[in-house]
């Protein structure tokens, strides 16, 4: 029995090894184990603990059992997706002769459009958060650059050039380098904010009043009370992302241009804005607007 678990173990291991090589995110990378983790966990109990053993009949019942444990359409849609994904791999490594996951279907969702903030709910943002210049600054950064919330967090005082109107985006793990410009008011709320910073040998350009670095879960907090301050329904830090890009499109920036100032992987996924916006995007140089 030990030599079989060990069997299943390895095999996860080795699909962990296979994402790490292709440059998969360890956010990404630990979902997908924790997925199949719980699916070996699921059939096990049918004393089956090898791979080889795995049906697409083990498969679908493992969905109809997250199902019934209230799990969502779109989290069950994702374990499929992490599912197809491991089994792919082992077959192509020999591991196994037939895939079970070829034919599984995923469950019917819809998919809900990007929260997108109107000017009214933006400019209330701005007014809730005025007097907390880390905040008010963090706010700007967000809304005007379309940075995610984990790049913000990154962020490094030799990253941001004032004088060049400029910020460099790390890579970091799957995200490739780049650099985003800096309007006139996210200038004046960086100014502000890098006036009074606490003085500190942290390099992290958003710190705690002892100068430890401000960490993602604190800002998320942070932002989610200035929301409840502003009388904001419903919104989250990623949804000034999402207002950035659907701002940029309706302006009439290109396309290609807010997918790679976004650091969009693929196209498609800047495509999708399109849905939302009433106005399609030119193919002129690219423009962006000041929220």
């Amino acid at each position: 029995m030990e030599q079989k678990d060990n069997s299943i173990k390895q095999s996860i291991d080795a699909f962990k090894g296979h994402l790490t090589q292709q440059g998969r995110a360890s956010a990404t990378i630990l979902a997908y184990s924790k997925d199949i983790e719980q699916l070996a966990t699921f059939i096990g109990k049918s004393n089956k603990t090898e791979i080889t053993q795995f049906s697409k009949e083990d498969i679908d019942a493992f969905k109809e059992d997250l199902a019934s444990h209230s799990y969502t359409t779109k989290s069950i849609s994702r374990k499929i997706n992490s599912i197809k994904a491991f089994f792919a791999y082992m077959q192509s490594t020999g591991v196994i002769s037939e895939n079970p996951a070829t034919t599984v279907t995923h469950p019917k969702y819809d998919i809900k459009p990007p929260r997108i903030l109107t000017k009214l709910e933006y400019r209330a943002l701005r007014d809730a958060c005025r007097e907390d210049v880390r905040m008010a600054a963090i706010v700007e950064l967000l809304l005007q650059t379309g940075m995610r919330i984990s790049e913000l967090a990154n962020l490094q005082v030799g990253d941001i050039d004032l004088a060049g109107n400029t910020i460099t985006i790390r890579a970091y793990e799957s995200h490739p380098e780049r650099v985003v410009p800096l309007n006139q008011p996210v200038k004046e709320s960086l100014e502000k904010y890098l006036t009074g910073r606490p003085k500190s040998g942290n390099t992290s350009v958003f710190i705690t009043k002892t100068g430890n670095p401000f960490l993602i879960r604190n800002i998320r907090s942070n932002l989610d009370r200035y929301f409840r301050i502003a009388g904001i329904d419903g919104a989250k830090v990623n949804d000034l992302r999402h207002t950035f890009i659907a701002q940029q499109l309706t302006s009439g920036s290109p396309l290609v241009y807010i997918s790679k100032l976004v650091g969009h992987k693929r196209l498609s996924t800047t495509e999708k804005y399109l849905e939302f916006i009433a106005e399609k995007p030119s193919k002129d140089k690219p423009k962006l607007v000041d929220l």
